[in-house]
């Protein structure tokens, strides 16, 4: 239902990115059909902190172009590992 991988450029040192299996082109495209993918993302990605020796994180998502999606493909960023201020990343 979903791979989750490291970043290629890690802007945390935590850095995994979590993609469902399904082509989703980005938050927008999301509804009743397919959103048990994003819930299901969701569910795991406290497992997956808490694997990777964290419990506090940032999730994050581009949606489009203008917000810095380069890829067009849902994915959510799990960012921890430092302490992170209130900006946006």
């Amino acid at each position: 239902m979903m791979l989750a991988f490291k970043d290629l450029n890690p802007q945390a040192p935590v850095h995994i990115l979590a993609v469902p299996k399904l082509h989703i082109d980005c938050a927008n495209d999301i509804n009743a059909e397919n959103s048990k993918y994003v819930a299901h993302i969701f569910e795991k990605l406290p497992q997956i902190a808490k694997s990777q020796g964290i419990e506090s994180y940032r999730i994050i998502n581009n949606c489009g172009a203008d917000a810095g999606q380069t890829v067009m493909h849902l994915h959510f960023h799990l960012l921890g590992g430092v302490q992170m201020e209130e900006g946006l990343l």
